[in-house]
């Protein structure tokens, strides 16, 4: 089994202290289990992952407000989360992570009750404000309506002496960006007059998501406004490295919105067992992932890259993107937000793509094949509608080759394979001669009969008694591997079915063997990818060799059928409930 190495943000408590009035949990920020033990959810939760071979490399602990909690809950939650880093420094560095000391997302309010917890543990902290202080007053107040700045600025000053991370963040909107002139005075009264790191600041960009109608969103030419006027102010002074690095590194490709699927490494575990993507996707359903103490591990592993497929399904692949030189880098952005926009990019796409021009990242040479790999992988539109185009060689073509080769003939032909799905035939043609894209979708109930033509068992082959049906079955998930580097398929299993055996089948038709495959389809059930197609590939033992033979013979033909060239088909492998998802997902 491979160790599975994930992002574990947990939410001991959903109270909170205050009452921002753009918070994005709205009423939610009550503790409706206070009483029980906090610390129980989250060594359930981490014994179980470990027993899955899941390791959370990185441990946060986020609110509600995580400072609402007691003394004592406070104190046993940070020392078991710093005895688990040093349980698992070993694997969790030999794996090329970092580990660090306990962290906490906060509003820094309630900071001073728990000082000596955070003095003991060498608590890394990471605090909200807003930006100019003034609007802070404004938008960051207690539940009773008071302001919070004094008392959050007294709270900073308890921290001079924690040797480990102090630093803020702040969100901005279009309220905010009105006042850029007294954001850059805050943030030098901030560097020379509190202990907060502001070369590790971080700027998030707000968006219309329950802010009540008082906060509204910067248009993407503001936000770039506001970046380069946070240039302006900043490039050459102390504050330089911030406002080239930590400042705006939301935005770039190492954070969780810049991945083909976050599903596969970002949760949120709250107090009751409840399992979301992140802070952004919390409470909503369309991004909970299932309840640790009733689902699986890999239940939850499954859904959460399910969903986060979907999501970014419901809106269009757009054009620019399929163009763009920075796919690479941005992946289109964040799910939660291109839905709540309603946009199928990155809602900070301008300012993005400014800053990978600043920071020498170089423009993707060959954009057209990143466009086409992350549709193949991440999107329901059909891939050949951004297959790159050919580069004219003098060379001959490979449907040339295989118009001169009696052999490959029979390797290529699109007659020869078919697939029964529940009574339902699809002609099964070369991978790398399709003009479209076929995906199946099949469930464990599924009858799945493999259809040959009987004579492919004599050509080219002397003894067809020694002949076999050769199957091939392959994940979605991609590999790399060998000298050269090559990304492929992980392949899970070869079958090879002998002509006695077809011979014997009882579903045979005068033309046609026809092969029983449910069974084997399910013998390799937990093995298939669940975010991208696999595939089924057919072809004949002897026709297998003659392709490789003509790959030793002929460097034309080689390099034009380097890839798995036969007969094939690509499928998802899905609960009931998850193939009804997918098909309602094609129809939207």
């Amino acid at each position: 089994m491979n160790t599975k190495f994930i992002h574990l943000l947990y939410v001991p408590t959903m109270a909170c202290n205050m009452q921002c009035r753009y918070c994005y949990l709205e009423d939610h920020t009550v503790d409706t289990l206070r009483g029980g033990d906090c610390l129980e959810t989250l060594q359930y939760a981490i014994a179980k992952f470990r027993e899955a071979d899941v390791v959370p490399f990185n441990i946060s602990l986020h609110g509600g407000e995580v400072t609402t909690l007691q003394e004592r809950e406070f104190h046993d939650l940070v020392q078991y989360i710093s005895s688990y880093y040093q349980d698992m420094r070993e694997l969790i560095t030999d794996a090329g992570f970092r580990v660090g000391h306990p962290h906490i997302k906060t509003n820094l309010y309630g900071l001073d009750r728990h000082i000596e917890t955070i003095r003991e543990f060498n608590v890394s902290i990471s605090g909200s404000l807003d930006l100019p202080l003034s609007l802070h007053e404004k938008y960051r107040v207690t539940k009773g309506g008071e302001g919070t700045l004094e008392r959050i600025l007294d709270n900073i000053r308890l921290l001079e002496e924690i040797p480990d991370k102090k630093k803020v963040s702040a969100t901005i909107f279009r309220e905010h960006f009105e006042q850029l002139d007294q954001i850059i005075e805050d943030i030098r009264f901030l560097d020379r007059n509190t202990c907060l790191d502001m070369n590790d600041f971080n700027f998030m960009i707000g968006f219309d998501y329950n802010s009540c109608g008082l906060l509204h969103h910067m248009s993407e030419e503001e936000q770039l406004i506001f970046y380069r006027r946070m240039h302006e102010a900043f490039d050459g002074t102390n504050l330089d490295a911030g406002v080239n690095g930590a400042w705006f590194d939301e935005f770039g490709p190492e954070y969780c919105t810049n991945c083909d699927n976050c599903g596969e490494k970002f949760f949120l575990l709250e107090r009751n067992g409840d399992i979301y993507s992140c802070v952004r996707g919390q409470k909503n359903e369309d991004f909970y992932y299932g309840n640790i103490y009733r689902d699986t591990v890999d239940t939850i592993l499954k859904t959460a890259a399910r969903k986060i497929f979907q999501n970014h399904n419901r809106q269009p692949f757009p054009e620019e993107c399929a163009r763009c030189a920075y796919l690479y880098l941005c992946k289109t952005g964040c799910p939660f937000v291109k839905n709540v926009y309603g946009s199928g990019k990155s809602y900070t796409c301008l300012l993005q793509q400014q800053m990978y021009r600043d920071r020498g990242y170089a423009p993707d040479a060959s954009a057209d094949e990143t466009a086409y790999e992350y549709v193949t992988k991440m999107r329901l539109e059909e891939p050949e509608k951004y297959l790159p185009a050919k580069a004219s060689t003098e060379y001959p073509a490979l449907e040339q080759i295989i118009a001169q080769d009696a052999k490959l003939q029979y390797i290529y032909d699109s007659g020869v394979f078919e697939l029964d799905v529940d009574g339902t035939r699809y002609p099964l043609i070369s991978q790398i001669l399709r003009k479209s894209r076929e995906i199946l979708y099949l469930t464990p109930i599924s009858t799945v009969k493999l259809r040959m033509k009987k004579h492919m068992l004599e050509e080219e082959c002397d003894y067809p008694e020694n002949n076999a049906l050769y199957l091939m079955l392959l994940s979605g998930d991609p590999v790399t591997y060998g000298d050269e580097g090559r990304t492929k398929q992980r392949h899970i299993a070869t079958h090879q079915i002998y002509k006695g055996v077809l011979d014997h089948s009882g579903d045979n038709e005068e033309e046609w063997y026809v092969y029983d495959i449910s069974g084997l389809l399910r013998e390799y059930a937990q093995e298939y990818a669940m975010d991208s197609p696999n595939n089924l590939l057919c072809t004949t033992t002897e026709l297998r060799d003659c392709h490789y033979r003509k790959q030793e013979n002929n460097a034309y033909y080689h390099i034009q059928a380097i890839n798995l060239p036969f007969q094939n088909i690509e499928f998802y492998y899905l609960t009931l409930d998850q193939k009804n998802d997918k098909e309602a997902f094609h129809e939207f």
